[in-house]
């Protein structure tokens, strides 16, 4: 394991931030960590880089126990963190270098890996060129590729693909398959699009006030929820006050809303849709679906609340 979390505690005051949370990351692995706002996530990511010291238990990362990491494990780890810290005034090559020194690359190890990263994160043609000048997307795989200059053993990955395009969200996700398979870089992504945890993981963690309800593989995961019916309705400008009358009918276990539609998820071998239907019919119905479940359906039924229900932290 390059990564071993024990039962760790973190305490704010009175708040219990982790509570007897565990998360294992093995070489060459893709851990994706799901959880609502307020779970735990960023916490747990802070507390493996040695930005906290922990309340209680063991944090083993490449071996050793580290409660606050070393400068020597340091070196060794990326982050890619929400926010793009890359200098937009200066040139996307003299990011690199300034980076890669930060990282204690020198000479022609140095040019040799701005050149490598260039490619691997599409910008080879556009290393003059300074950020301000790139589209979203572009500046988010510049500061991936800030990262990975240092070739790390470890890399976190906390959303790091808020608010880009679709094109450059794809890229990223083969990016990042790419990498563990080629380089066995073992890797924690976060993110709020559970499609993209689903696509690119080996094994998934789903957290909930501070501490695990579940793990496992995506088909793993899913097992967990495989007797519920699983039902899709897209509607035109629904409201959330609907969300407490489906909630309130027989048989209907989780509800959620995101953005057009309604999930809602029910007891095995009932069938409720017209009582559905005509709870929804003040709205335009426009598609509805009874689907096998996916992992977006297993993090409602297991959690009680919609991954993208607001903020995430």
């Amino acid at each position: 394991m390059v990564v071993k979390l024990n039962n760790v505690i973190k305490r704010f005051d009175n708040r219990l931030a982790l509570d007897y949370f565990n998360l294992e990351i093995g070489k060459g692995e893709v851990v994706g960590l799901l959880g609502p706002n307020g779970a735990g996530k960023t916490t747990s990511i802070n507390a493996m880089v040695g930005l906290l010291e922990l309340d209680e238990g063991t944090i083993e990362i490449f071996g050793r126990k580290v409660n606050g990491a070393s400068n020597d494990i340091k070196q060794r780890i990326g982050l890619v963190t929400q926010e793009v810290t890359i200098y937009e005034d200066i040139s996307a090559y003299e990011n690199l270098l300034f980076f890669g020194k930060l990282y204690g690359l020198r000479g022609e190890r140095l040019k040799q890996r701005i050149e490598e990263v260039a490619r691997m994160i599409g910008l080879e043609g556009r290393l003059k060129e300074n950020p301000k000048r790139y589209s979203g997307g572009m500046k988010r795989r510049l500061n991936i590729g800030c990262s990975i200059l240092h070739e790390p053993e470890l890399l976190i990955m906390d959303e790091p693909t808020v608010g880009i395009d679709p094109q450059s969200r794809n890229y990223i996700l083969e990016f990042v398959k790419k990498m563990a398979k080629e380089t066995d870089t073992a890797i924690l992504y976060t993110s709020h699009y559970i499609g993209e945890v689903e696509a690119i993981s080996d094994r998934v963690y789903i957290v909930d006030e501070g501490h695990n309800i579940a793990s496992g593989t995506v088909s793993e995961l899913i097992g967990k929820v495989k007797g519920d019916n699983h039902i899709h309705i897209d509607v035109d400008q629904p409201q959330e006050s609907v969300l407490d009358d489906l909630k309130k009918l027989a048989d209907v276990k989780e509800v959620s809303l995101n953005e057009n539609r309604f999930q809602i998820v029910t007891y095995a071998g009932v069938n409720i849709m017209d009582k559905l239907i005509a709870k929804l019919s003040p709205f335009t119905i426009r598609n509805v679906r009874n689907n096998e479940p996916s992992l977006e359906d297993v993090f409602l039924s297991l959690t009680g609340k919609s991954l993208r229900d607001g903020t995430v932290d």
